[in-house]
């Protein structure tokens, strides 16, 4: 069995938000902590914080109805997804985000686009 720390943090998210939770804990990874700053700056959630080796993640509602509607895992451990940045593609016609691992650290598809930079695609938002 294989770590998957975004899997694990991406599914938290998804139990959390169907319970209605504020918080979710996770054990801290710079993935982790890359991912959660990226949620932040799109406004999916409302902030987080590190606390003892955990991210504490304040999960964001909207008339009481969770901002991320959705989370999914692409690039798994058995079957990595790489992608051109020519080939990265709007999510829901640019209401959601991709999130891609490259050389120039973790970033969303958009911005992937810009700096003209692939990478692995680790997950889409919305």
């Amino acid at each position: 069995m294989t770590n998957d720390n975004l899997a694990d943090f991406l599914t938290r998210i998804r139990n959390a938000s169907t319970r209605k939770s504020l918080e979710v804990v996770v054990p801290k990874s710079r993935m982790i902590s890359a991912v959660s700053d990226i949620l932040k700056a799109e406004n999916y959630i409302e902030d987080f914080s590190e606390i003892d080796g955990n991210i504490v993640v304040t999960l964001k509602y909207i008339n009481k109805e969770p901002a991320i509607m959705h989370l999914e895992k692409v690039s798994k451990p058995g079957l990595r997804i790489y992608i051109g940045y020519s080939n990265i593609r709007k999510i829901l016609n640019g209401l959601g985000i991709s999130i891609l691992s490259t050389s120039k650290g973790v970033m969303t598809g958009k911005k992937a686009r810009l700096e003209k930079v692939g990478g692995e695609f680790l997950c889409k938002i919305w």
